[in-house]
């Protein structure tokens, strides 16, 4: 139910939003409003208030406002307050208004998320170091090294951890160029990043130079019992780099019972200390806190607004050379995402709470006003597209010829919504188990 009412939540309002931005653009020119709709289909619900008629359909994977005498089968009277009785700029700036509203969302929503602040792991902000590279990962494979400075994936600026993770986050399942400094000169290796978890983000097992530390200690635990004491950094385990605290929790929940080496690093020093894990079900525990080094996020609100336009504008890049990706078959049609993808990230953004779920509005919010300006006939892009080009050749086009660009259009997106709906599918384990091409 938590899903349920989240997706409608975060779609309701993104929707909203869009339509909201052509209808007053709409009125704004005088062109007479008809229906403002959030759905598609049958109406469940409708109200009329002077000319225009709000109703809630029974699909909810959009919503459409109807403009008077906007489509020539409409038979317009050619009146004042139909559509395509207004100028062409006219026409463009209702048309770009919806995508327009999205973006303002976006940074909006992203300055409001900021604004709480945050505790983000040291090294997202650091150069790409590597401290540790896993064993059989792609990286060891390819002859990366630990102490390797990794600056550019294929042809990209990597400057940071953050930029770092996105980039290479795309580009799953296919050889990628990744340019290291090694010494004093740079080197070129080709990676095969594996696809990793439900959204088949790309990572080549290269991990930042970085170490837990003990945080706390629960007085006459294990831990504390064998000599180890708050604020020391965990080095390696039975001689096994750490990294994460993950990497701490996994190898001691393994060895109930079982003596273990901790190298730990103190006041400068480097000291060995063994610890035995109490057994507690079928898992060791020693009775520590871990944590790796954080640092402290907290903008002002002008810093947040700023920091918010900075990030879509990355994010819009990002996004733009993901999609030219899928053209040009660099990123894996697997990371696209569809209605029943965004059900489940409402619902588990939910659960994290309410910051977590607006970052996820504003996130979709960039998808969708830059989806919608793409050049594909049906959408807001594809009208602009055409209008475009009869400005440029002097003269409307005819109806037959608009039709065929608008089933173009059509066809490309249900190709897309079967693409999507097919990979969130595939997300949900008891159905992908009913899939036999894919185990």
């Amino acid at each position: 139910m938590t899903t349920l009412l989240a997706f409608a939540f975060v779609l309701g309002v993104l929707v909203f939003v869009h339509e909201l931005g052509h209808f007053m653009m709409a009125r704004w020119h005088g062109v007479r409003v008809l229906t403002f709709s959030l759905g598609f289909g049958p109406m469940l619900l409708k109200v009329k208030r002077g000319d225009t008629e709000y109703a809630i359909s029974a699909i909810p994977l959009g919503g459409y406002v109807k403009m008077a005498g906007e489509n020539p089968e409409d038979q317009p009277t050619g009146g004042a307050d139909e559509f395509l009785s207004k100028t062409k700029w006219q026409r463009f700036q209702i048309l770009f208004m919806g995508p327009l509203m999205n973006l303002i969302l976006a940074v909006v929503l992203t300055a409001v998320v900021l604004m709480q602040g945050a505790q983000i792991p040291s090294y997202e902000d650091q150069p790409v170091v590597i401290g540790k590279v896993e064993a059989g990962s792609p990286a060891e494979k390819s002859g990366i090294l630990a102490g390797d400075r990794i600056v550019k994936v294929a042809g990209e600026d990597v400057p940071t951890w953050e930029r770092f993770s996105m980039v290479i986050g795309t580009r799953a399942n296919r050889d990628v160029p990744v340019t290291v400094v090694r010494g004093d000169r740079e080197q070129t290796f080709s990676v095969h990043p594996t696809a990793r978890g439900r959204f088949a983000v790309g990572e080549i097992g290269a991990l930042p130079d970085v170490y837990p530390s003990v945080s706390s200690l629960v007085a006459g635990g294990r831990a504390e019992a064998a000599g180890l004491k708050s604020g020391d950094v965990i080095l390696a385990i039975e001689g096994q780099r750490m990294v994460f605290t993950r990497d701490v929790v996994d190898l001691i929940s393994g060895s109930p019972e079982k003596p273990i080496e901790v190298r730990v690093r103190r006041d400068g020093q480097e000291l060995p200390i063994t610890v035995t894990p109490a057994r507690e079900g079928s898992v060791g525990r020693i009775g520590v806190s871990l944590g790796n080094e954080t640092r402290t996020f907290q903008p002002t609100a002008l810093e947040s607004i700023g920091l918010s336009f900075e990030r879509n504008i990355e994010f819009s890049g990002m996004i733009l050379k993901t999609l030219w990706g899928l053209i040009t078959g660099e990123v894996s049609p697997r990371q696209l995402m569809g209605p029943v993808g965004i059900a489940q990230l409402s619902g588990e953004s939910a659960q994290a709470g309410w910051v977590a779920l607006l970052a996820l509005m504003a996130s979709i919010s960039l998808n969708l006003g830059l989806l919608n300006l793409l050049p594909v006939p049906v959408l807001d892009g594809g009208h602009i597209l055409i209008m475009g080009l009869e400005a440029v050749a002097r003269r409307d086009f005819s109806m037959q010829v608009k039709e065929k660009m608008l089933l173009a259009g059509f066809v490309f997106l249900m190709a897309l919504m079967v693409t999507v709906i097919y990979n969130d599918l595939t997300r949900i384990s008891w159905i992908e188990r009913m899939m036999p091409w894919r185990n």
